[in-house]
């Protein structure tokens, strides 16, 4: 059973623990469970984040090219599988073969993979596997240990490519993939590869026994504009070092799940939290909390005036509170983030209306006692001086992103209590 106590603008949560008579016997083991130890969101491709030429042809993408790309696992295990998905895709995903291997140096992005690491991954005991459009695909359990924090390359060739020019991908990766024609998935370099900065099909890696495990739900902010390419540099990436450096949390997997663009309540880069929560939220395995760090698309892109931004207040509130009742339902603890300042930037207008609603915002997060926690991301790295924007030590330029000093901000303001 769950209780919640609110102390002040912050809320904790209590677990109450009950205890029955044991048997005798030894209880049994608990049934080890897959946990996602990392996950990218994913989207439609837009056409200037396609593969670049010449692996993007007229209603054909990566046909005979082998695709090479790095993610970091935030947990480890001795077990791991892959998921591919399609949900985008305006034809059949036919992927011929794919390798996962730990990366040279364990460095993000890079080409090359450590000598005799690399294995072999089979779907239904196959090699290959078609994923229909819409559909995601799981592969075969595969042993092959994973230490937390650890970099992993997963390399994956396709014969005939996608027939179509729409697919599945995060943009947003902010590390190197490298594209490469013909198969090569068991090369240990890939000399000539063509570099683009973007992830493509893969959307998942999970481990055997791992967990429990949070989710971030946000949007540029979260998916990191502003950190380092293939630094890994990320708030969510530094909540995980936090994390990981307790005991205490240490087995806890962090889950990003952010797109830049991105919205509450409509469509745009990427579908919005409310139609995507089931998929990126609800259908991941062993999560025990959301956080919810989302609104501010919304704010910047309805119109600057004063009844526009009164209405998209009102109905930002009230699409957290969908939120908020979709995954507590599920009995997922939702810990609820303020929205940063964006004065001096390209959302500001000088009305201020727009400030007004974020203001109405961040009071109804704070004190409206819904959230199971509220972090207050908002008074971590705005300007004391001017409370309308963000610290300049903090702000990569644009007076809306941060750079990795802010960012490290934000997952410090993060009480590792609250993932106990």
């Amino acid at each position: 059973m769950r209780r919640r106590s609110f102390l002040g603008a912050a809320a904790t949560t209590v677990i109450a623990g009950t205890t029955t008579a044991a048997h005798a016997s030894t209880p049994p083991r608990p049934r080890e469970r897959w946990v996602g130890t990392w996950t990218s969101m994913p989207q439609l491709t837009e056409p200037h984040n396609m593969p670049p030429a010449p692996f993007t042809q007229d209603g054909l993408v990566l046909a005979d090219a082998t695709l090479r790309q790095t993610v970091r696992v935030t947990i480890g295990g001795r077990r791991m599988r892959l998921r591919f998905s399609n949900a985008f895709g305006g034809a059949t995903l036919p992927i011929t073969a794919v390798t996962v291997a730990l990366p040279a140096g364990g460095r993000a992005g890079v080409s090359a993979v450590e000598p005799g690491t690399t294995r072999g991954v089979t779907f239904n005991g196959q090699s290959s596997v078609d994923t229909s459009p819409g559909a995601l695909v799981l592969s075969d359990p595969l042993d092959f240990p994973l230490k937390a924090g650890t970099n992993l390359t997963v390399t994956t060739y396709l014969a005939t490519g996608q027939a179509s020019n729409d697919v599945t991908s995060h943009p947003g990766s902010r590390t190197t993939s490298h594209l490469l024609a013909g198969n090569h998935v068991d090369a240990a370099d890939l000399p000539g590869a063509t570099p683009t900065d973007h992830w493509y099909f893969l959307s998942g890696v999970e481990v055997l026994g791992g967990g429990p495990a949070v989710v971030v739900i946000g949007d540029s902010l979260t998916d990191g504009r502003g950190s380092t390419t293939n630094g890994n540099d990320r708030w969510p990436d530094r909540l995980s070092d936090r994390l990981r450096a307790d005991r205490r949390t240490a087995g806890v997997a962090v889950l990003n799940q952010a797109a830049g663009g991105n919205r509450v309540l409509e469509n745009g880069l990427g579908p919005s939290v409310l139609a995507r929560l089931d998929r990126d939220l609800l259908a991941q395995s062993r999560v025990e909390w959301l956080i919810l760090f989302e609104g501010v698309n919304d704010i910047g892109t309805a119109a600057a005036d004063q009844a526009a931004q009164q209405r998209i207040a009102d109905r930002l509130i009230a699409g957290y509170q969908q939120v908020l009742d979709r995954a507590q339902a599920h009995d997922v603890l939702v810990y609820g983030a303020t929205l940063l300042p964006f004065g001096a930037s390209f959302y500001d207008d000088p009305g201020g209306f727009r400030e007004t609603a974020r203001q109405a915002v961040n009071r109804w997060i704070r004190t409206s006692r819904r959230f199971d926690a509220v972090l207050d991301f908002d008074a971590a790295v705005r300007d004391p001086a001017t409370p309308r924007q963000l610290l300049p030590a903090f702000d990569v330029g644009d007076h809306l992103h941060l750079n990795p000093t802010g960012y490290r901000a934000l997952a410090e303001a993060v009480p590792t209590r609250l993932f106990g």
